[in-house]
């Protein structure tokens, strides 16, 4: 629905600007700048309304309708999402470190050399204060 709104709504607006762009301006008339309104007498002071300016009419009628519809539309929630298949990722499961007062499960083999223990991370030291020179 929404790519028919979209086509229609460019086909619109390139229609109305071909009809805008067609008109002839109020002032097209020498006569027009002296007060006269011409030929146009006959249906009063404004003129009669040509069929351009109805086909601009109708057109702008549907331009706005198409619009204000495309907005609506954008605007309401989605019913599909990509993330929509997707479920909350299970949390990773750890095993328990062994306390570090337990004998290990192995003796270990004469003449190999134990396993080097990681010493504990180290917190970083304070900055030091600035010095004030006088």
């Amino acid at each position: 629905m929404i790519i028919v709104l979209t086509i229609l709504h460019v086909i619109v607006s390139l229609f109305l600007i071909g009809v805008v762009l067609l008109q002839s301006g109020k002032g097209a008339e020498m006569g027009a700048s002296f007060g006269s309104s011409g030929s146009q007498s006959v249906f009063g002071a404004g003129g009669g309304t040509s069929f351009l300016s109805k086909m601009t009419t109708g057109a702008a009628v549907v331009f706005m309708l198409t619009s204000l519809t495309l907005a609506y539309v954008s605007g309401m929630p989605s019913s599909s999402s990509i993330m929509a298949g997707k479920g909350k990722p299970a949390p990773a499961q750890t095993a328990p470190a062994a306390p570090a007062s337990q004998a290990p499960a192995t003796a270990p083999v004469q003449g190999s050399k134990p396993a080097a223990v990681p010493a504990a991370p180290v917190a970083p030291a304070a900055p030091a204060a600035p010095v004030q020179q006088k």
